[in-house]
């Protein structure tokens, strides 16, 4: 098939969006290929039609499990075989996934970077028959980037196994300096950018400087019509703000890593079919959230990067119609981001107390742990060890960059089961224990595959069609491990510390202290371009565009600063007169703007234009999406 022929027999698109078309055309061209596409610009389609197009499978690396999960349903939505392999899961399941990968008909093997640490997982590969090398969020691989992943540099080691095989890198947030560091370190062989301006037409940038943001951020969620995303600090924050909106009649919700799986998915849910209209959350929420319709997102507090404040503001307006993007500031903000900044960067000593007190927390012997992995709770850590929890986790970054450990994001993981002894055996342990052999029937009646592969099971599901009570079917699942019969792996949603090597004494820890400084002069200059940006009296979509190396000619005309500029104009006679006109023509009818601007006699077109923004953004005249009106 070709790949238009896919595009329609897959997701049903007769065309492909802007640039898609080049990536695929250079991937299948054998080049490596870097595509630089904004959040929301279908990046999927760029690796997953050229994949589909050509015998073998695609090794996609990630580092958003809750992203791979959803790329992976819609696939098999589209009956295309897909598996994911990350962290959390046993050796056992992820043998018999990359088995599949080699002898069976999967296409697409999603892998998160901690696995590339695996001599498994490196050795299986070597043995498939690869097509193409795909490297998502690939900013995560420069220690330039906003969210730099040291286990990102191992991706090399699949182009060591897979020399002639072409790779992918997709990011929506690069700097130039980060755009030449990603091509290095996946040793490129000739630079090749495909580039799709970052520019959101239909985006109005805004920063108000306001002491009371809770006050402002209500008139603002009354005044805008809509759905959208309010961004706070912390968990704590999340409840507050959408019970103070609840209590001002504003549909809210919130939203933050800490809540279970269960909880996330309903209020995710909700949110996206409108039942929720504000969601109030941390920078936890939106990765894989594809919610087109979101008319504004607010942060109420300074991001630590213009990457991160671009990709979040970037959920606004994926449909293409006009947005918002509001950014809350006043000066205690600063100092709060210059404090985060010193607690983000631990002595070398306190990284090191950390490392010990966590082989404590764990009851972990030196010289044992090597390639074990154990939950996590950090703040119960943190409590029970008297940590700042900021300064903590960041030095388990450290520790994780020098690879003592993995920090491992909470990872939500069904129940599963898979019959580890043969039909004959099975059938005689069923004749020899008649307590077990209903339990059986049932078990394998209600989920099928389970001599093949690892199946997700419930035990509440279970427990009806049984009899038993769920506490009893767990029981009854462990005794049948126990037994041999059955492999059985418990539902976890917890975080997770893995041990990449064995627990040595915190006095024989290298630190790289080097590497912390670096890190530490690229995050007091993100800061400072946040502030700059902020602070600053130049259009916002301009200096975001330039930042990640647009050429910029024009200003955007819709921003915050763009508007006073307008206001403030040399040609306020003319602008008046404009206002005058228009207000009265609309008094009569309703015009498209096609119809409003020619039907006016002052000023330029681009000056009645700009009017009209004006007095739509201040709320003096209105559009139902079509037509103008008062």
């Amino acid at each position: 098939m070709t790949i238009h022929e896919i595009l329609k027999k897959y997701w049903n698109f007769n065309v492909f969006r802007s640039s898609q078309e080049d990536v695929i055309q250079s991937v299948l061209n054998g080049r490596d290929t870097l595509a630089l596409l904004p959040t929301g610009g279908g990046k999927s389609i760029c690796f997953q039609v050229p994949a589909l197009s050509k015998p073998g499978i695609c090794v996609v690396v990630s580092p958003l499990i809750a992203l791979m999960k959803d790329q992976i349903e819609n696939l098999k939505a589209r009956q295309i075989e897909a598996v994911a392999i990350f962290s959390g899961m046993g050796k056992r399941e992820i043998d018999i996934l990359l088995d599949n990968c080699i002898y069976g008909p999967v296409k697409f093997l999603y892998l998160s970077p901690e696995r590339l640490l695996s001599d498994l997982v490196r050795e299986r590969i070597s043995h498939m028959n690869v097509n193409l090398l795909v490297v998502d969020e690939a900013h995560c691989i420069s220690q330039w980037g906003y969210d730099f992943r040291p286990s990102y540099l191992h991706i090399n080691k699949l182009r060591e196994i897979h020399p002639k095989i072409p790779v992918l890198a997709l990011t929506a947030t690069a700097t130039q300096r980060v755009v030449v560091d990603i091509q290095e370190k996946l040793n490129f062989s000739i630079s090749n950018i495909i580039r799709k301006s970052f520019e959101r037409k239909n985006l109005a940038y805004a920063v108000l400087n306001e002491e009371n943001k809770l006050k402002r951020l209500v008139s603002i969620l009354k005044k805008v019509k809509g759905s959208g995303i309010v961004y706070v600090r912390n968990r704590r924050e999340t409840q507050e703000v959408a019970r103070l909106l609840s209590q001002q009649k504003i549909i809210s919700d919130f939203y933050h890593a800490g809540l279970d799986i269960l909880t996330r998915t309903k209020k995710q849910q909700s949110w996206k079919n409108n039942q929720t209209r504000i969601i109030v959350a941390t920078n936890a929420f939106g990765m894989g959230i594809d919610k087109p319709d979101v008319r504004f997102v607010v942060h109420l507090d300074l991001p630590e990067s213009l990457e991160a404040y671009y990709q979040e503001a970037g959920r606004a307006g994926r449909d293409e119609e006009k947005a918002f993007a509001i950014l809350l500031y006043n000066n205690s903000d600063r100092v709060l981001l210059l404090k985060k900044l010193t607690l983000s960067f631990p002595e070398i000593e306190e990284i090191k107390k950390v490392y010990h007190q966590l082989g404590n927390y764990f009851q972990l012997a030196y010289g044992a742990g090597d390639g074990l992995t154990f939950e996590f709770d950090l703040a119960d850590f943190c409590s029970r060890f008297q940590f700042d929890v900021v300064k903590t986790l960041n030095a388990l970054k450290f520790l994780e960059h020098d690879e003592y450990i993995t920090l491992i994001d909470r990872v939500y993981l069904p129940s599963r089961a898979k019959i580890i002894v043969s039909a004959e055996d099975m059938y005689r342990f069923q004749i020899e224990n008649e307590f077990y052999d209903g339990f059986l029937k049932i078990l394998l009646r209600s989920y099928g595959g389970l001599f093949e592969q690892y199946v997700p099971i419930e035990e509440a599901d279970l427990a009806k069609r049984t009899g038993h009570s769920k506490a009893d079917v767990e029981v009854i699942l462990k005794k049948l491990e126990e037994f041999g019969i059955l492999s059985y792996l418990k539902q976890t949603d917890k975080p997770q510390v893995q041990y990449v090597k064995a627990r040595v004494h915190s006095e024989n820890l290298y630190i790289d202290y080097n590497y912390i400084k670096a890190r530490k002069d690229i995050a007091a200059t993100q800061i400072s371009s946040v502030i700059n940006y902020a602070e600053g009296d130049i259009c916002r979509n301009r200096v975001l565009l330039l930042y990640f190396g647009d050429k910029v000619l024009n200003t955007c005309g819709v921003c915050d600063i763009c508007l006073e500029q307008l206001r403030r104009s040399p040609n306020d006679d003319v602008i008046d007169s404009i206002t005058e006109e228009l207000l009265q023509v609309l008094s009569d009818a309703h015009f498209t703007l096609d119809e409003l601007v020619p039907a006016l006699r002052h000023g330029t077109e681009k000056q009645r234009v700009d009017v009209i923004r004006f007095l739509l953004d201040s709320g003096k005249i209105k559009c139902d999406g079509k037509t103008y009106y008062l």
